[in-house]
């Protein structure tokens, strides 16, 4: 059960603003406070997917493994999402996770949450926008940074 503190934050959290009072309800009944120490691998690329996080404190790195190096694409924190593909059937974690400061979240079973998207169109509607607001960032912060690896290299590919 979400305390009731942790409710009002959520509430004001940017991936459910404006979200309808009984969609948040429904939200509320499948979340869970989560809590990572710094440092602390959340998940590794090609993991299965598991859960979807809302950030409430904290930062955490979002990376690529590279040989010989991990490559920082975004860093998410506060008001911020992290694992959009636990959501989606047969698709494995596109990045690595790993938390630059303690990090309190508030995290989502994707099986259970993407269940209830497909039970309930106006919820899942809903949450599939949102969804897709974050993957569409995703990209945008890969493209810049694969933009800024090349262009100091100059631009060897």
């Amino acid at each position: 059960m979400i305390p009731a503190g942790v409710r009002t934050s959520l509430a004001k959290h940017p991936f459910l603003e404006g979200i309808p009072e009984p969609l948040l309800d429904k939200l509320m009944g499948m979340a869970f406070e989560v809590t990572f120490e710094p440092d602390q691998v959340i998940f590794r690329e090609a993991d299965p997917s598991s859960f979807f996080y809302l950030i409430l404190s904290g930062t955490i790195s979002v990376e690529i493994a590279m040989p010989g190096r991990v490559l920082r694409i975004q860093t998410v924190g506060e008001g911020e999402e992290l694992g959009w593909s636990s959501i989606m059937e047969k698709v494995n974690k596109q990045f690595q996770a790993r938390s630059l400061s303690a990090v309190k979240a508030v995290a989502f079973d994707g099986v259970r949450l993407k269940a209830e998207c497909e039970r309930d169109t106006d919820f899942g509607y809903f949450v599939m926008c949102r969804i897709l607001e974050v993957v569409a960032e995703r990209l945008r912060a890969t493209r810049f940074q694969m933009l800024d690896v090349y262009s100091s290299r100059g631009g060897a590919a």
